[in-house]
């Protein structure tokens, strides 16, 4: 499978409205950056693992969803087999 498409983030998102295309697209780019800098990988190439595009569409879902560095008055704690256990099996190490 390609790299995660607009459609495929809007649908992730349960986004329906077109009014946001720019933004996502914006957060989906920077989530493809991220992952592929910590992969080592082209994570819009065929074949990409399905942990590795669940990882983008989480990491886009969160950028969209929390637009500013830091939460004031919200307790939050990472989900338990979430974003970076999708990614363990393929971060790339540089020593």
């Amino acid at each position: 499978m390609p790299g995660i498409t607009l459609d495929q983030a809007k649908v992730h998102l349960n986004v329906t409205l077109d009014a946001d295309d720019a933004i996502i697209s914006d957060k989906l780019a920077a989530a493809k950056a991220w992952v592929g800098a910590y992969t080592a990988s082209n994570v819009d190439a065929d074949g990409t693992p399905a942990p590795v595009n669940e990882a983008v569409l989480q990491m886009t879902a969160h950028l969209y969803q929390n637009r500013e560095a830091s939460l004031v008055g919200v307790t939050a704690q990472e989900l338990p087999f979430g974003f970076l256990d999708l990614l363990a099996p393929y971060r790339a190490f540089c020593f």
